[in-house]
């Protein structure tokens, strides 16, 4: 067997300060490099950037709107931080992504933290940097979802338990992993995960353990264990009470279909019969940890071993984060509904649990074989897929077609770099090979946070559409929007007017047809698909392909002579530009 590879000496790591400098720095550097630099994309960020724009003109943060429209889908505690950065920094472009990154950061420290709590130094240092080269936690990190704030909140409630159960046995960790379970509710319906650690406590904390460094400390407190559920509704109602109570004030039956919808459709009922993202149970098994779990899914095989051991020897400190990340997988799966950053919040504790082992996993060679072929692929396949659209082969040719954008220089530079890396980390007297990893992602990071995002960003908005209309709409018109997404609004340069994001769509053509009436500064901005009654198609305007859409502007002189009233329940918003 090999000898320990150099970055695993028994020094390396231990000094708490200068972990701290490496890990925030190291960090800070792969998320937050192309900040300010792209706008939001979607799927989710052009609409949580606009209603985090509206909360601050105006004034009204507690019920989110896109365009005037409530939306009822999340509650507004990520908006809120959006919101907050905007107010703050003046610029959209900084503060859509600025609450994902220190959320990233938090839980990256508290990861470190509980290694070297729970082991030392190094094992926090280790886990830290698992999770860090984690395929899924920076790119969160680097996105502006809510998975990455709730994942921070989960992990707070994990780190609160685990300190708690395993460290000290004090109760203000206990309380603090129920008031942030709390705070995760409101931000996204999951965030009372942590309390499935309680069930595989729960079951072993019978159990006489031999080695008291390994042992979960003797709690005691009866009563004060239902406590904790009183923390977290405390903490859940610090927005859920003022809500129902502004709801009720209001007598907006408006605001009434918010609390309704916000609270059964968006909860119990998309989990358990989920309406959309919909996927076999072994999705997360076969589809997303093999991919977005790397490195550490690529060290599984020799992992087993090591946890099999730690549950013989019923150590806590491996046996409660893994069972957890088991019980999380299994909770997600159950519902119809996936989507692969759902189990997001399991791969902080994955990494604590992988981390005390990491030394002796490098040890063999095919794990550290197996990272440096992952990395050969990867850098072969970018540069033989530059190769092809440069030759204009068929395959290549059509995805130039259907995104408008030709690639090959940014995929022939991702796989030149890697290849370099490859060559440089090929001589084994370096034991270099462990390092082809940790390179490639943070060379990846750095070409797609810059010039990935210059390559990308006309794909990723409607630009191109608004600017194919200037020539056509004047500044001072009106738009009205059929069947769109939330991009629109919000890079649009002229008042926007819309008729429900979820209203039928032939219910829209209706009510925009009777909007624009006979006012040649009323325009309508619609999928040709859908211009199936009201409008005549051949009058119509072409201003382009974007977001898998061809796109049609109508004006005055492509309105046929009648349309049928909409429903009664079709309601108009507008939005001021």
């Amino acid at each position: 067997m090999k000898q320990p590879l150099p970055y695993f000496n028994a020094d390396f790591g231990q000094n708490h300060l200068s972990n701290m400098y490496w890990l925030f720095g190291l960090a800070v550097f792969m998320i937050f490099i192309g900040l300010g630099l792209r706008d939001p994309w979607p799927a989710d960020e052009p609409r949580f950037a606009q209603i985090a724009m509206e909360m601050v003109h105006s004034g009204q943060w507690f019920f989110p709107s896109r365009a005037g429209e409530l939306y009822p889908d999340k509650p507004p505690i990520f908006m809120w931080s959006i919101a907050f950065f905007y107010w703050l920094t003046g610029s959209i472009n900084i503060a859509f992504l600025l609450p994902s990154a220190l959320s990233g950061l938090v839980t990256m420290y508290l990861v470190y933290s509980l290694g070297r709590r729970l082991w030392s130094n190094r094992i926090g240092f280790y886990a830290a940097i698992l999770l860090i080269f984690s395929v899924q936690f920076t790119l969160q990190a680097k996105t502006a979802q809510i998975d990455a704030m709730v994942c921070m909140w989960i992990t707070l409630g994990c780190y609160g338990l685990l300190r708690f159960l395993l460290i000290d046995g004090l109760w203000r960790w206990y309380f603090m992993a129920w008031f942030f379970m709390g705070i995760g509710v409101i931000t996204k319906g999951v965030g009372f995960l942590p309390l499935l650690m309680l069930l595989p406590f729960a079951l072993l904390r019978g159990f006489k353990v031999q080695n008291s460094h390994i042992a979960a400390p003797q709690i005691e407190g009866g009563w004060r264990w239902w406590l904790g559920p009183l923390v977290m509704l405390g903490a859940i109602s610090l927005w859920f009470l003022p809500m129902l109570l502004l709801v009720e004030h209001s007598q907006n039956p408006l605001f009434e279909t918010y609390r309704d919808n916000i609270l059964f459709k968006q909860t119990v009922k998309r989990y358990a019969d989920s309406w959309h993202h919909i996927k076999p149970f072994y999705y997360y098994v076969t589809s997303v940890v093999p991919v977005f779990w790397l490195p550490i899914s690529l060290l599984l095989p020799w992992l087993f071993s090591h946890w099999k051991l730690a549950f013989k020897e019923r150590d806590f400190r491996i046996i409660l984060p893994l069972v957890w990340v088991a019980l999380v997988l299994v909770f997600f799966s159950v519902s119809p509904g996936k989507r692969g950053v759902y189990i997001l919040p399991a791969l902080p504790m994955l990494a604590l649990v992988t981390a005390p082992y990491l030394a002796a996993v490098l040890k063999h060679k095919w794990p550290n074989r197996l990272l440096f072929l992952l990395v050969s692929f990867i850098s072969v396949i970018m540069l033989l897929a530059a190769l092809a659209g440069w030759m204009e082969i068929k395959a290549a040719s059509k995805l130039v077609e259907k995104y408008q954008v030709e690639p090959w220089g940014f995929l022939a530079t991702i796989g030149l770099t890697g290849l370099l890396i490859i060559a440089l980390t090929w001589l084994k007297k370096t034991q270099l090979k462990l390092a082809s990893w940790p390179l490639f992602i943070m060379a990846l990071w750095i070409i797609y946070s810059t010039w990935g995002y210059a390559l990308l960003g006309p794909v990723k908005t409607p630009k191109s559409v608004f600017d194919a209309m200037s020539d056509s709409v004047p500044s001072d018109a009106e738009l009205a929007l059929v069947d769109f997404s939330e991009q629109f609004i919000l890079f649009s340069p002229y008042s926007i007017t819309h008729f429900g994001y979820h209203t039928d769509n032939q219910e829209q053509v209706k009510a925009a047809w009777h909007w624009q009436g006979d006012d040649t500064k009323r325009f309508i901005l619609i999928d040709e698909n859908e211009v199936t009654l009201c409008f005549d198609p051949t009058k119509a305007l072409d201003v382009g392909y974007a977001h898998r859409v061809h796109w049609l502007i109508l004006g005055v002189e492509s309105r046929l002579v009648q349309c049928a009233v909409p429903n009664d329940d079709v309601h108009q918003y507008h939005l001021a530009k």
